[in-house]
């Protein structure tokens, strides 16, 4: 009986996480006030005139018109600790880990940032929906992720 339960919460957990609202993300790091530093969060671009960042019961809107840099960046790494553990084909293997940075303007005038680590199924949509909604164009870090960036 508890085989079946197990199989049945197994089954239902995409179904329970496909109703939240927004993009997960990583807060790496920033000048965002009231969230910490490797905090998960969700960012959430469905308002028509700001994106909202949540972690943790605190949740916080930037304009649309405020933001001004959105850079792509993307961390290549050799999957060395998997390779040592389990197989040496491991090595052949690359991890990716995506970056969004988001520079903005805050009441004040004064100029904040934030980096998020975003998922590689989320990025795509991500940097189409914030090019769209901002009118900016997504800079680069370089050639690489310009190719995954762009899909």
């Amino acid at each position: 009986m508890r085989y079946l339960l197990v199989i049945a919460l197994l089954a239902l957990s995409p179904l329970l996480q496909a109703g939240e609202i927004g993009s997960r993300v990583l807060y790496v790091g920033g000048t965002v006030p009231g969230i910490r530093t490797k905090s998960d969060a969700r960012i959430d671009l469905i308002e028509d005139d700001a994106l909202r960042l949540s972690a943790r019961g605190t949740s916080f809107a930037i304009p649309y018109k405020d933001v001004n840099t959105l850079e792509y960046g993307l961390r290549v790494s050799r999957r060395y600790l998997e390779a040592i553990l389990i197989s040496p084909i491991f090595l052949v293997a690359k991890k990716k880990t995506h970056f969004l940075t988001i520079g903005y303007t805050d009441q004040s005038g004064n100029h904040q940032v934030m980096v998020l680590q975003v998922g590689r199924e989320e990025i795509r949509p991500l940097l189409v929906s914030l090019e769209a909604r901002t009118g900016l164009r997504v800079e680069f870090q370089d050639e690489e992720a310009r190719k995954a960036g762009k899909g």
